[in-house]
């Protein structure tokens, strides 16, 4: 683990806040997020990223890496305008301006690819693909939640819950000439994105595993009964795709699954720190500046605010990291414009000290901040642009 010291050095001509990435730790994420392969393809998840510079560095590691789960259209092209390729949309999209240009790259040979999941998107695409003489890649998104009496155990995105629902969509779009299916995909998200190791909550923890066991195995059945459905009717795909970082250990031994999706396990944030099955390092943090301490105990700094998405909860609150021992407050949490600390370690804090945090989520921090300063043997070597950097904003 870095030292309180270490950051201190490294960050001490950057003002603050600022946010930083540990590039030996990232390094380290990413081969060992390499090698838990097992020889599947990963795809990376840009949403926990939210850098054209990060996602380069981790592209240039391994060529395990190949092409980008995007979160949305436009994100899709500005990747594309700056040299990506396969790039595959994870949601749904609409917006018929976004489209007519994704319709233009895929007649230039472009590899962007759509997610649908019922006729009228099937609809929406055909009408766009008249009118620019095109046509449209799209993947199938299937819901691999489970259900159990009073309890869903999953997310609500995709209608399409049964190999029924998935064979009738699939015979739509063969049937199309404006439409070509080019993957499916299924995101366990029960599995990827729910911690079963939180210390505060054993007995929870131990409902949820059993739970995840239960899941997983309906989940790898019905993944691997629809890639046959589809096999038999003569249907080459080009990737079925499933994951995350909370659940690779489990997909990529799958045999029907071409390829992972990966992000969060990059920058590593500290939700992660509560899956029992996942380990990496925390590369990834941000650092606010000390400016008043109204108590012995409480140094307050500027900055705060940085809340993670999802269901409210205190696992949403970015985290002290160093020095260790420091807590947010019950009563301000992650603050607004300033954030109180409590800290009686023997660190001696003063007016001007950092304090170091990690946020509860990958790529979420990047829309706070322009640049990540890129911190190696104890200097900050380089700094990557994020997103807002590029002055983009996608949703």
């Amino acid at each position: 683990m870095r030292t309180y010291e270490y950051y201190k050095e490294a960050l001490t001509s950057v003002d603050k806040p600022c946010a930083f990435l540990d590039s030996e730790l990232f390094h380290r994420n990413i081969e060992s997020i390499a090698e838990r392969a097992q020889g599947k393809q990963i795809r990376i998840a840009s949403k926990s990223v939210r850098s054209i510079d990060a996602l380069r560095f981790i592209f240039n590691v391994s060529d395990v890496f190949r092409g980008v789960l995007c979160f949305h259209p436009d994100e899709a092209l500005y990747l594309n305008d700056n040299g990506f390729d396969d790039l595959l949309i994870a949601y749904p999209a609409v917006n018929h301006s976004s489209l007519k240009q994704i319709a233009e790259r895929v007649k230039q040979n472009q590899t962007i690819t759509l997610m649908i999941d019922s006729v009228t998107h099937i609809e929406i695409l055909e009408q766009i693909a008249k009118e620019t003489d095109s046509h449209f890649l799209v993947c199938l998104d299937i819901d691999l939640s489970s259900s159990y009496p009073g309890l869903h155990f999953g997310v609500h995105r995709s209608p399409v819950k049964t190999r029924e629902h998935a064979i009738a969509l699939i015979n739509r779009i063969h049937n199309s000439k404006h439409v070509r299916l080019d993957g499916i995909m299924g995101y366990e998200a029960q599995i990827a994105g729910v911690t079963d190791n939180n210390p505060k909550q054993k007995t929870k923890n131990a409902v949820i595993r059993l739970l995840k066991r239960s899941s997983t195995k309906e989940l790898v059945n019905k993944r691997e009964q629809i890639v046959k459905d589809i096999e038999n009717k003569g249907i080459d795909l080009r990737f079925v795709n499933g994951g995350g970082t909370g659940s690779l250990h489990q997909t990529a031994i799958e045999e029907a699954v071409s390829e992972v999706t990966v992000g969060s396990g990059f920058f590593n944030p500290h939700l992660f720190d509560d899956y029992i099955d996942h380990r990496n390092d925390p590369a990834m943090g941000f650092a606010l500046e000390i400016t008043r301490q109204p108590k012995k105990d409480i140094y307050t700094c500027a900055g705060g605010g940085y809340i993670a998405s999802g269901a409210v909860g205190e696992d949403r609150l970015p985290r002290v990291y160093l020095p260790e021992g420091a807590n947010l407050t019950s009563n301000e949490g992650a603050g607004e414009v300033q954030t109180p600390v409590v800290y009686q370690g023997e660190i001696d804090l003063q007016i001007g000290d950092p304090v170091f945090l990690r946020h509860s989520k990958a790529g979420e921090l990047c829309e706070h901040f322009h640049l990540i300063h890129v911190i190696k043997d104890g200097s900050v070597i380089d700094t990557y642009r994020t997103y807002r950097g590029d002055a983009k904003c996608f949703l």
